[in-house]
């Protein structure tokens, strides 16, 4: 992956709720707004303005489906200006209009509380943390191993020896939305008052709030999307605690795999 092109797609899925246009990412970038057009549609095959606008409408599915925000309150902070727009572009991608998508899926999620895997879970308050990340598209399989993984990963081997000990991360980003843009962060997890690395080019430097997490114990990283589709479902029938629709998060702490998903 051209490392010019996985930064100006973070970029874009960092700044989707912003109004900052193609010409603010090519400045940044260091290209005119025609070659970062054509470079980025080359790596992803669509064009920078329509992948953002696939990644606000992911998050708003999201954040339907999980969340009790309201539809005016969700298209704002995916960066629609106005309630009309935003219903437009998702009926369009989704085939229906948000309030109907979200009855559908919320439906669907209750009815499954009864047929998927039970799972034990606890709820932690999670201190303010960074973690050290490299980004992967369309990874073949999620590894039991996360530092075996992270050691075969381009560009580990330049990383400084000191972060050996750290704890091995994956943000998972396509979940808990099934079709999503199928991307992933792999690294570690550092404590919030780390002091500053050098890092190469590939990785890159991650603040993590202080968040509350459910947080469940797997025994292979196959049972991933079972887990997420558990907690899933008691969220939405109040059975649990609801998600807030960010992205899961996996961790190998010694042999031992935990699932977090950020709760609202």
């Amino acid at each position: 992956m051209c490392q010019d092109m996985m930064r100006a797609e973070i970029w874009l899925q960092d700044t989707m709720g912003s109004q900052e246009g193609i010409d603010a990412l090519a400045r940044k970038m260091g290209y005119s707004s025609s070659q970062i057009r054509r470079r980025f549609r080359n790596y992803f095959g669509l064009s920078p303005g329509a992948y953002r606008d696939r990644l606000r409408l992911e998050k708003a599915a999201r954040l339907l489906i999980h969340t009790s925000s309201n539809i005016n309150q969700i298209a704002g902070s995916c960066g629609y200006q106005n309630h009309s727009a935003f219903s437009r572009a998702f009926q369009r991608h989704y085939g229906q209009p948000p309030r109907r998508y979200r009855q559908s899926l919320r439906t669907t999620l209750k009815r499954q509380l009864n047929e998927v895997a039970d799972f034990s879970y606890q709820i932690r308050e999670l201190p303010p943390r960074k973690a050290v990340l490299t980004r992967l598209y369309r990874p073949s399989r999620i590894r039991d191993d996360l530092r075996d993984w992270l050691r075969r990963t381009p560009g580990a081997e330049a990383l400084p020896a000191r972060l050996e000990k750290a704890t091995p991360l994956a943000i998972v980003h396509d979940r808990p939305l099934e079709g999503a843009l199928p991307r992933l962060d792999l690294g570690m997890q550092l404590k919030a008052g780390s002091t500053t690395l050098a890092l190469p080019p590939a990785f890159r430097l991650l603040d993590m709030p202080a968040e509350r997490h459910a947080c469940v114990i797997l025994e292979h990283v196959s049972q991933l999307d079972a887990a997420v589709l558990y907690m899933a479902c008691r969220g939405v029938s109040g059975h649990g605690e609801a998600l807030s629709g960010a992205p899961p998060l996996l961790l190998q702490n010694h042999d031992r795999l935990e699932l977090h998903l950020p709760l609202s």
